[in-house]
C-alpha cells in the first residue's frame, strides 16, 4: 500500500498545475467529480487502472504519484 498523503498532495498539485477543474478531470478519467475530491483529500485511493490513467494524463510515472520516486 502506498502513502495516501503523498498521492493526494501530488495529484492535487498536478491538477492545479494543469489548470483543470475537478469536474473536467472527472469526465476525462471517467469518474465522478466527488471521486476527484476524495482522492485529493486522502479519503480514497484510485484503483490500479485509474492510477494508470492519471499517470498517463499528467505524463508522470505511477511511481511518482505513489511516492516511490521524486
Amino acid at each position: 500500500m502506498f502513502e495516501t498523503e503523498v498521492f493526494s498532495k501530488r495529484f492535487k498539485e498536478l491538477r492545479e498545475e494543469a489548470d483543470v477543474n475537478a469536474v473536467t478531470l472527472a469526465k476525462i478519467l471517467q469518474v465522478r467529480d466527488t471521486t476527484i475530491l476524495r482522492w485529493e483529500k486522502g479519503k480514497m485511493l484510485p484503483t490500479i487502472d485509474k492510477l494508470y490513467n492519471i499517470a498517463k494524463y499528467f505524463k508522470v510515472s505511477s511511481d511518482y504519484l505513489i511516492g516511490l520516486e521524486d
